[in-house]
């Protein structure tokens, strides 16, 4: 039985000077040593041994059985445990019921397993604590951040040598921040967008100092709209949210049969707006590389040259598929990203970096001028704090981690993980095809795939069927797929993630909602024959405790 409770201490703790100091500065006493090299030992030294070992991969005991054991909202007066019986207590208690992102067998979501070094990159990072707000607290830090800052862009934008070396360390431009996620990373490239959109005039002061609504009035607009495929992630919507645009003013356009956003829907899109709504200013074009539903990536130099064509702001969310530049194989598959105004790089996921990182860049190295910010006390004018120019306040030296794995990996040595990813994705897409109980939903284009447990007498079956028996089928199939997903979760071992995937290009009717399995592919010691094994699962599963039951 789950319980998070070790016996109680002999002695009674008290929280006075004296344990105060050596607690601040070392561990209390030899026992709590030992424990502490007994588990950072093989954290630091073997840590996928250790994560196989004290980590599950799901949970053997339901959440809301785990909830029971988190009730107690009170703080304690005074100590009740030492760090011998904290890391024990972490080690032994909470560690089995999270989750091992680390296995080869969880190909479901987007976080992954870590380089072993990443964690002693982690753990100088946490001990140095750096805070690369402003140079008085980080001082090489944020050197370093512009310097790796400037690898990327370069990797992205790819400009002459005399470009890097007058922005590499230029008080005054900025190639791009560093950001907590995704999420931020997003909303710091469409902040800057709407604040050039709306920059100031005579009798404005722009937006950022008088807000949305004077900004309208100024410009005479009604309304401010995105533009991305319906495989925009949903942190498009909430930085529409965050910034007075409002998320319905994100519009999702249709996808082809390639998942990959309409060109022909966009076009005609952006020409009702012009003829029909002439009070409607279009903030930016988002072009995917790397949707997280799919792994699809829009076509770039395209949407970069209708962007151009129509002067819109070209914003490329490579949150996911950004690393696949580092692959001389496989880079020509974000072909236009170059000529996109800003871009998104997550670096806890193809970077394989620990949570949480983010990245935005910049073609322009005085965009995020618009978005500036200062403070006396911290971010002063004239100073070459990072802080001016960001989001985000006070946060770690994170680009010390990237940029040491940079050096350590090299873009050949991403590029191994890169191609593994992709090349793995493609063997499991046959090997679906091969199998006559399963059917591919979308082919793999970078390292993301979509297949349905689809049993072949259904497909007889509905194959031969009318158009009310096609829609029973369907309907059955979903709830197959939903039951088989959560089958294999909870079984514990191993684990796919699922989706609800709209099929057509409009939504016509319920049928055109299909339930499907999502693989993702980035785990270098996921193989083929791995593969086969979780197949070989989901038709057991099926077989044993689906087939024959009423669905």
């Amino acid at each position: 039985m789950f319980s998070r409770e070790n016996s109680p201490p002999q002695k009674p703790l008290v929280a006075n000077w004296d344990t105060l100091f050596k607690v601040f500065l070392q561990p209390e006493d030899v026992e709590s040593k030992k424990t502490l090299i007994k588990y950072m030992e093989q954290i630091l030294f073997g840590l996928h041994d250790f994560l196989k070992k004290n980590v599950g991969i799901t949970e053997e005991i339901s959440l809301k059985e785990i909830a029971k054991e988190y009730t107690n909202t009170h703080i304690h007066k005074t100590p009740q445990k030492k760090l011998t019986e904290v890391i024990t207590d972490l080690i032994q208690n909470i560690a089995p019921h999270g989750v091992n992102i680390a296995s080869p067998y969880f190909i479901g979501h987007m976080t992954s397993a870590l380089p072993f070094f990443m964690v002693h990159l982690k753990t100088i990072a946490a001990a140095l604590n750096q805070n690369v707000v402003k140079i008085e607290t980080s001082k090489v830090f944020s050197i370093l951040e512009k310097q790796v800052l400037a690898k990327i862009h370069r990797l992205i934008f790819n400009f002459d040598e005399i470009f890097y070396q007058t922005h590499v360390q230029h008080a005054d431009t900025t190639l791009g921040c560093f950001t907590e996620n995704g999420t931020i990373a997003n909303l710091t490239a469409f902040w800057a967008a709407r604040n050039r959109l709306f920059p100031p005039r005579t009798g404005f002061n722009g937006i950022g100092a008088e807000g949305i609504h004077a900004a309208y009035r100024a410009y005479d607009v009604d309304r401010c709209v995105i533009l991305v495929s319906r495989r925009g992630h949903y942190s498009i919507k909430k930085a529409a949210g965050v910034l007075g645009i409002g998320n319905d003013n994100v519009l999702d356009l249709d996808v082809d049969s390639n998942q990959r956003i309409d060109l022909k829907k966009l076009e005609n899109t952006l020409e009702a707006i012009k003829l029909l709504e002439p009070r409607t200013r279009i903030l930016a074009v988002v072009g995917i590389a790397g949707a997280t539903e799919t792994g699809t990536v829009d076509p770039l130099a395209r949407l970069a040259e209708i962007c151009a064509r129509h002067q819109i702001y070209f914003h490329v969310d490579a949150a996911w598929g950004g690393p696949t530049l580092m692959s001389e194989k496989y880079s020509h598959l974000l072909d236009g990203i170059q000529h996109a105004d800003s871009v998104t790089i997550d670096g806890h996921k193809q970077f394989y970096m620990p949570m949480s990182c983010g990245m935005v860049y910049f073609k322009d190295p005085r965009a995020l001028e618009s978005i500036a910010y200062h403070a006396n006390y911290i971010v002063r004018r004239g100073s070459v704090d990072l802080g001016i120019r960001t989001l985000s306040g006070s946060r770690e030296a994170n680009s010390m981690i990237l940029s040491s794995a940079l050096d350590i990996m090299g873009t050949e040595g991403y590029a191994l993980l890169i191609d593994h990813g992709i090349e793995t994705a493609k063997w499991f897409a046959e090997e679906i095809k091969r199998r006559k109980n399963f059917e591919l939903v979308s082919r793999p284009e970078l390292n993301i795939l979509l297949y349905r447990l689809f049993p072949e007498h259904l497909k007889e079956a509905f194959d031969r069927g009318d158009s009310e028996e096609k829609k029973q089928i369907h309907h059955q199939l979903n709830r197959i797929n939903q039951r088989l997903q959560r089958l294999q979760r909870e079984a514990g071992n191993s684990f796919v993630s699922r989706t609800t995937l709209r099929k057509g290009p409009t939504q016509k009717d319920e049928t055109d909602e299909m339930v499907v399995l999502r693989a993702v592919i980035m785990n270098p010691m996921t193989s083929p024959a791995i593969l086969s094994k979780i197949l070989d699962e989901q038709e057991f599963i099926y077989h044993e405790k689906i087939a024959g039951q009423k669905q």
